[in-house]
């Protein structure tokens, strides 16, 4: 670490010691020209994708004591290209569900979508009109465990419809984690979607809506909802800022990453909402 004045957003060492030996063994596979000098600390740009993410600030706009922020960036696009990025996320997911007592692979999830507003760097071509939200940006279609862990991530221009993006987010999921059985899913999905969730050995159900009026969290569904909450806590997040798809989808791994991180060293503040298991079949 460098002497500097410790950002709210720095890892502490209890959180370095979790996700280190992946950028050492990142570092040690590094070979050919200019790679002999290890010129910046990797805890330093972790620590500055961070602050980028947490506080939602352009790249250049990184304070002169972390390291050159092309430097920051090139970082961040190397890990997201070569699957680093995601191999951490993945690494803290199977930890926290350790600690929560369950299994590491899942055999229940949650499905939904989120619409964004996108910034003037992004490409038309990436982005569509929501007629629904009357949002015009871009799209994250999410799944994940029964904890709220994300799963899968694919991102779409907002005019993508949510069963279209779901049927992807299932080929990953049943790529990946063949555990999970069950999904549930809101109604705003059409049927397509259940017959291809059939195809690949998965049941996905709907969760009804209450008739009563007013805000009630619905069964099971409250979880994915409350991931987007705390996405959207992470103000790189607020809107889609990334001029391709793919680091969208790693701004999401790296919020994960904190918020997992800091669970599992005891450093993120309590929940008020009593956990409660949701099935006996969501292991």
């Amino acid at each position: 670490m460098s002497a500097r004045r410790p950002y709210r957003s720095d890892v502490s060492d209890a959180r370095w010691a979790l996700i280190e030996p992946v950028f050492a063994a990142w570092r040690a596979r590094r070979t050919g020209p200019g790679t002999a000098a290890r010129v910046h600390d990797l805890r330093e740009i972790v620590n500055a994708i961070l602050y980028v993410n947490r506080t939602g600030i352009p790249w250049e706009y990184l304070p002169h004591d972390f390291p050159p922020y092309k430097t920051v960036y090139d970082y961040y696009a190397k890990w997201e290209a070569d699957g680093t990025t995601q191999q951490v996320h993945d690494l803290l997911r199977d930890k926290t569900r350790r600690a929560h007592g369950r299994r590491v692979e899942p055999t229940a999830a949650v499905i939904d979508a989120q619409s964004v507003k996108t910034s003037a760097n992004v490409a038309e071509t990436s982005q569509g009109i929501d007629a629904g939200k009357k949002i015009k940006g871009r799209k994250r279609h999410l799944i994940t465990d029964t904890l709220g862990l994300v799963l899968a991530v694919v991102i779409t221009a907002a005019n993508v419809q949510d069963t279209t993006g779901g049927k992807l987010l299932l080929n990953d999921v049943a790529a990946n984690y063949p555990s999970v059985s069950k999904v549930w899913a809101d109604g705003g999905y059409q049927n397509s979607i259940f017959n291809h969730g059939a195809l690949l050995g998965i049941d996905l159900e709907v969760v009804q809506r209450p008739r009563a009026k007013g805000f009630e969290p619905l069964p099971k569904r409250w979880v994915i909802e409350r991931t987007f909450g705390w996405l959207m806590q992470h103000r790189r997040l607020a809107r889609d800022y990334e001029a391709l798809p793919q680091r969208s989808r790693a701004m999401i791994h790296w919020a994960m990453a904190n918020k997992m991180s800091r669970e599992l060293t005891g450093e993120s503040a309590p929940t008020w909402r009593i956990e409660t298991d949701m099935t006996t079949t969501t292991a």
